[in-house]
């Protein structure tokens, strides 16, 4: 089990191997798919887009309550597949280095984070209230016209996780491995 603070420095994502249990403490940012398009959008059109690079990036529509600022009610991964068709320009060209979400993300995705030095985190499905507990505090939020869930949250945390490691900057994916045990036990 390691903890690392994010975001993260390029060598903490190297550092990182597929397999090893992740909690990380500092800030990420939710992102889904508005956001992504949004930004890559802006940064097509030449603006300089600054909020995802170097970011841990959760694939998150958390669900909030307003009152004397905004707490975080639920806060469970979304399935990262949705996002393949953004991610790797995203990892290119706007530095994402981490990801976090559910169930991996395409080879081209995870060619991107070896590229650049990233990792994928996979965390757990279902275990939304438990995730929030490590989010301590919203210090942001960005694009809030794309909704609650659409907009990009900043977020503090601490010990925020179980994460594990699932597609690594060496190449490695637990998701590829368990496809080809799969084909081999199978026949396939």
């Amino acid at each position: 089990m390691k903890r690392i603070d994010s975001p993260m420095s390029e060598a903490d994502a190297r550092s990182l191997r597929a397999g090893e249990t992740v909690f990380l403490t500092g800030t990420i940012i939710t992102a889904r798919d508005k956001a992504h398009l949004r930004a890559l959008k802006k940064s097509s059109a030449g603006e300089k887009v600054d909020l995802m690079d170097g970011a841990t990036v959760y694939h998150c529509g958390p669900i909030m309550r307003e009152g004397d600022g905004f707490e975080v009610i639920a806060a469970g991964p979304t399935t990262s597949a949705r996002m393949n068709m953004l991610a790797p320009r995203a990892i290119r060209e706007l530095g994402v280095r981490a990801i976090i979400g559910k169930g991996g993300m395409s080879k081209e995705t995870h060619d991107a984070l070896v590229e650049n030095g990233g990792v994928y985190l996979a965390a757990t499905g279902g275990a939304a209230v438990t995730l929030a507990e490590g989010i301590k505090d919203v210090t942001g939020r960005e694009w809030e016209d794309l909704g609650m869930a659409e907009s990009v949250w900043f977020l503090k945390v601490k010990d925020f996780g179980p994460l594990v490691v699932a597609m690594d900057a060496h190449g490695r994916s637990l998701y590829e491995e368990v496809e080809r045990r799969v084909r081999e036990n199978s026949g396939i």
